[in-house]
């Protein structure tokens, strides 16, 4: 293809992002933006999978059979939401072992915040309302976003993270109306899991080296500073609903602005936990690679059953 002729797609292109049409996959498109497709939406899939993972581990000492009930179905839609968003991933032209090797030798990220442990059953409240809170402000910008298969992905994504937001809220909700013993476990939770909630949305925009380009190709539709700020003035609120604080002391309401001004952020935290040096990196890797290696067994055995399927259909059509 000549020179001349790429920079015409490109034109064909830049003019249906501006029109909002959504790019498909048979479509023509930058390789660039193809790479950062792959990049960002495979990203959300291994966030979607290793964030299983702390929840997991709480099933089975839930305090009550609902609770276990509740939480399985959650952990069951964070594997659906995996499924989905590899899927889509895979319609740029990569294939899912390809983005499973990449997780696994570290070369692909996931979110910062699957790295900190959840120690209490208040943190099960904690990643609902606050972790799956942020999730679903940055999910709902991205049911826009101007790839076809990711935006349809995240239409239902965002409604069951809707739901495992207000179960969080709900788990937390007990605990404040309970024992004194039981609101200071919500508190606590709380202590632990505001600042790196507010990690999630990335680093400050004129620390984020993407973030222009996917501003500009629609890929996002707000900066990670607007979508944190956005966080803050709507969460503030539900912790006074639930009669708990949030642990920064410089957080005040900015009436100019209509909006929270709120402290520093401990971004050489952030960028520690992001390149490796997290609470939990290292043993939730190892949970991943070691769920990989166990199940080789099973992958080996769907494939075989495929293939004699494949094959006794053939037979039948020949015999036919």
């Amino acid at each position: 293809m000549s020179e001349k002729e790429i920079k015409n797609l490109e034109k064909i292109f830049n003019q249906r992002i501006a029109n909002d049409e959504k790019i498909e996959p048979k479509d023509w498109m930058p390789v660039k933006y193809r790479k950062t497709h792959i990049r960002q939406i495979s990203q959300h899939a291994h966030s979607e999978v290793v964030g299983m993972l702390p929840e997991g581990n709480w099933i089975t000492r839930a305090p009550s059979l609902r609770r276990k009930v509740a939480l399985l179905a959650k952990v069951q839609d964070e594997a659906g939401h995996g499924l989905y968003l590899y899927s889509a991933t895979e319609t740029l032209g990569i294939s899912r072992d390809e983005l499973y090797e990449q997780l696994h030798t570290g070369k692909a990220k996931y979110s910062s915040i699957f790295n900190y442990p959840a120690i209490t059953w208040a943190d099960m409240g904690a990643v609902g309302w606050l972790v799956d809170g942020a999730a679903i402000i940055n999910q709902v910008a991205l049911t826009t976003t101007s790839y076809g298969p990711y935006a349809r992905a995240m239409v239902r994504i965002c409604k069951e993270e809707s739901f495992h937001q207000r179960q969080g809220f709900e788990i937390l909700l007990t605990l404040c109306k309970g024992s004194e013993e039981q609101k200071a476990m919500a508190q606590d939770s709380l202590n632990r899991w505001w600042w790196p909630s507010l990690m999630m949305f990335g680093p400050k925009d004129e620390e984020s080296p993407n973030t222009e380009q996917s501003m500009k190709w629609k890929l996002k539709r707000k900066s990670n500073d607007d979508l944190r700020q956005q966080f803050i003035d709507q969460t503030v609120p539900q912790a006074k609903i639930l009669g708990i604080t949030i642990p920064d002391p410089d957080l005040k309401w900015n009436e100019e602005r209509q909006s929270y001004d709120f402290g520093k952020i401990d971004w050489d935290e952030f960028w520690q936990v992001v390149y490796g040096h997290g609470p939990c990196n290292k043993e939730r890797m190892a949970a991943r690679v070691g769920a990989w290696d166990e199940g080789e067994w099973v992958r080996d055995a769907a494939l075989a059953y495929a293939e004699k399927q494949k094959t006794s259909l053939k037979k039948e059509v020949s015999l036919s």
